[in-house]
């Protein structure tokens, strides 16, 4: 198979060869009596018009230099070249090469003379000077192959010349190389089926990258560029094949050193992961540059801490070995201060160790010929040391090795030392948000409560997720969840502020919607530019869900800004997403929020979440309420059993997201833990409220709180039968306190003061204050209710 179909032939026979040439004959007085074809060709003189007369008309030199120059050719004994102007029958001068060659036969002396254009026998000329280079003087290593795939011959510039080139000749061509290899995937590895390859299409393969050891050098690796091609004689019989090959491995080096750094910049640093890290700079330089890396760290810049200062160098470090996270292991190990590993530290420059000793490490690696250690340098701080050990390639480190191996710890030293910078945030931030989540529920007797909070992946950050539990007036419970938008130190500054914020605005105690859109005022506040606080842009997009929980009645009540409703498991069995359609995020402003009220039956299970415990990567958000559902039907199951399950049902790997769990069951005050008692608006009813209320004390076993309780229900009831225009209702509640509560009709809230010693009234309330732990005014739909705590002894 021909590779370029119009390439002009090569024709190698001399222009002067017989085959080719002008040729004609002379006598010896120089006339000419023989007159070829080929003469005729080339001057344009038919042969009658030359034969028997003189040569010297041909010659376009000088009338007087023409017969004196044509008998100095002719009467020599050997043959003569020169240079001639011959002149054509057109009236053209050609300069010609001419070789007089005498001839006798039969006694008659005579003279054979060729004559070719003197640009045509330049041209071969320059082609002999050609092959002669390539065979002598060319960096290509030429081979020639008979066609049993034996040499015949090879050019000095290939190493079977450097070696002794004629122990090779007649050996077949795996004895040149045994231990090499071809780089290239697109043809067989091996090279006796490449040669067959050729010798059987004709096809010819350029380019083939070969790398192995040559015969001249037997310890350095080499990498060729070789090229195979057919031979074929000049009636196409086959004669065999050569090869082209040349030396590229300086070139070859480059380009891998080059790939190798692109390959770096992708790889290392990429986990902000200390381990990971060094694991990927192992992972780039083995094989290629090194037989194993070692990476030597202290224990701090591990933890996430700052590099220590001040300590010797090479003193109690870390040292990690392995190419993935899965398979590497750390040893401790500390370098004397003589050590190449010790002056490599002080110094902050790499050090080269010919014959280095075993690692002192005893992880067993095979015994290096040549280490480079190169110390991990970033922001003028020493985080540690990389190791670089050769034990199977032969050669020792270069200045180019050296420096690709200085860009490889620099660029690992960024990547350990940003990794370290954020284990230090992420810990921190972990820290803070920890901090500001619940330590402990405070103990009621509303409803059970189980809750899991499970960080994000730490390549993600810590999330603003949030919880909360709330005791509120009258054995109610607040319950709140939450999420920040992003991640780090601001969503959880973010997140710590808006707990407490929620926790304040629950204990005014304001319903559900109303306490949505006060902090939705708060947060669109904090957004607009020029705030100042830092924190607008973690605060537009959060989502918050707040439910008030009443054991007495059984009835829940909830709104939410932007976060999924709850799901609810009653106590029969059955589970549904609650009917709750979810407002805007908080920051938005001027849209409403909407109560949804639902009563609950003691035993009933509500999950509130947040939406990374159902959607992460692989999954929707439906999907996930659907498997939390689930989770839910096993809702007699203990809070603490049903968070592990809801937990473990969500898919396995790193999450995207904080998840924030929090588990309730409900719980029912029954009619001996309550009593109500209606009050017409008349002041003769205020001792029947004190007699009511220290008869009820003595049937719950309380007899020794019906003084004060009396005290405090009758300045309440007072105060609302003198201020209010309908009836008053009494409420007692036995609970982990003696909760006391009068409500009316009236929207107008006492306030405590202090009475001036001749003052006949305002003392009430401060009684009030004084016998109870607590006290306070919630607003209804239909008034306000006054309420006090009485400790039980």
């Amino acid at each position: 198979m021909d590779r370029f179909p119009n390439a002009p032939h090569v024709d190698f026979h001399s222009p002067l060869d017989l085959s080719k040439a002008a040729a004609a004959v002379l006598d010896a007085e120089g006339r000419v009596s023989g007159w070829g074809s080929s003469a005729q060709r080339l001057l344009g003189h038919a042969p009658e018009d030359v034969l028997g007369q003189p040569a010297a008309r041909l010659l376009a030199t000088a009338p007087g230099q023409r017969l004196s120059t044509l008998c100095k050719l002719c009467r020599a004994h050997r043959p003569r070249s020169t240079v001639l102007d011959l002149c054509c029958r057109d009236g053209r001068t050609l300069r010609a090469a001419v070789t007089f060659s005498p001839l006798a036969h039969r006694g008659a002396a005579a003279t054979v003379v060729v004559a070719a254009a003197l640009e045509s026998q330049r041209g071969w000329e320059a082609q002999l000077a050609l092959l002669q280079g390539m065979a002598t003087e060319s960096d290509v290593g030429l081979t020639i192959f008979d066609t049993d795939l034996r040499v015949v011959w090879a050019n000095v510039s290939t190493d079977l010349e450097l070696a002794g080139i004629a122990q090779y000749i007649g050996r077949p061509a795996s004895d040149l190389f045994p231990e090499g290899e071809f780089l290239s995937r697109h043809h067989p590895p091996d090279e006796d089926q490449i040669m067959e390859h050729v010798l059987t299409t004709g096809e010819p393969i350029m380019g083939m990258h070969y790398r192995g050891r040559a015969p001249a050098d037997p310890v350095r690796e080499h990498v060729w560029s070789c090229s195979y091609h057919r031979l074929v004689d000049a009636r196409g019989e086959l004669l065999g094949l050569f090869e082209e090959s040349l030396d590229i491995t300086e070139r070859y080096r480059a380009q891998e050193r080059l790939s190798l750094l692109v390959r770096a910049g992708k790889r290392i640093g990429a986990s902000l992961d200390v381990r990971r890290t060094a694991a990927e700079l192992a992972d780039v330089a083995v094989p290629q540059l090194a037989d194993e890396v070692l990476v030597d760290l202290p224990p701090a810049v591990i933890e996430g801490r700052q590099p220590p200062t001040g300590s010797a160098p090479g003193h109690s470090l870390l040292r990690m070995h392995g190419r993935t996270p899965e398979e590497f292991r750390t040893s401790p190990v500390s370098y004397p201060p003589w050590s190449p590993q010790a002056q490599s530290l002080a110094t902050s420059r790499p050090v080269i160790d010919p014959s280095p000793p075993e690692p002192p490490d005893g992880s067993g690696a095979a015994a290096a010929h040549s280490c480079l250690f190169v110390p991990l340098l970033t922001r003028n701080a020493v985080l540690g040391l990389a190791t670089f050990r050769r034990s199977s390639n032969p050669d020792r480190f270069g200045p180019e090795e050296q420096t690709l191996a200085v860009e490889l710890a620099e660029r690992a030293a960024v990547g350990i030392d940003n990794a370290r910078r954020y284990a230090s945030q992420h810990a921190a931030a972990l820290v803070l948000q920890r901090s500001l989540l619940p330590q402990r529920l405070p103990e009621q007797s509303a409803v059970d409560v189980a809750y899991r909070y499970l960080p994000a992946d730490s390549r993600v950050g810590v999330g603003g997720d949030w919880f909360d539990l709330i005791p509120l007036s009258g054995a109610r419970v607040g319950l709140t969840v939450g999420d920040v938008v992003g991640h780090g130190m601001h969503a959880a500054a973010t997140m710590g502020r808006l707990r407490a914020t929620v926790r304040t605005l629950a204990l005014l105690d304001l319903d559900p919607a109303e306490l949505l859109t006060r902090l939705d005022g708060l947060v669109a506040q904090d957004s607009e530019p020029g705030a100042g606080d830092g924190l607008g842009d973690e605060t537009l997009g959060v989502t918050c869900l707040y439910a008030i929980y009443d054991p007495v009645s059984g009835r829940c009540v909830w709104a939410s800004a932007g976060h999924p409703p709850p799901i609810v498991a009653d106590a029969s069995g059955s589970v549904a997403l609650s009917a709750l359609a979810p407002g805007p995020p908080l920051g938005l402003g001027g849209l409403p929020y909407e109560n949804v009220e639902l009563s609950l039956s003691g035993g009933s299970v509500v999950a509130f979440f947040t939406d990374g415990v159902v959607e992460d990567r692989s999954t929707d958000i439906d999907s996930g309420i659907d498997r939390l559902s689930q989770v839910l039907t096993w809702q007699r199951c203990p809070l603490e059993e049903l968070c592990d399950r809801a937990v473990s049902a969500r898919p396995p790997g790193p999450q995207a997201d904080d998840a924030t769990l929090l588990l309730v069951r409900t719980r029912r005050l029954g009619p001996d833990h309550v009593a109500d008692l209606e009050l017409p608006p008349d002041p003769a009813e205020v001792a029947h409220a004190r007699t009511d209320t220290e008869r009820q004390l003595t049937a719950w076993g309380l007899s020794d709180l019906s003084f004060p309780a009396a005290l405090v229900v009758s300045e309440l009831v007072t105060n609302s039968i003198r201020y209010a225009s309908g009836p008053v209702m009494l409420r007692l509640i036995r609970d982990r306190c003696l909760l006391c509560e009068v409500s009316d009709n009236a929207h107008t809230a006492p306030h405590l003061r202090r009475a001036r010693r001749d003052d006949e009234g305002g003392r009430g309330l401060f009684l009030v204050a004084q016998m109870s732990q607590r006290w306070g005014t919630r607003y209804t739909a239909s008034g306000k209710t006054i309420w006090a705590e009485l400790a039980i002894p």
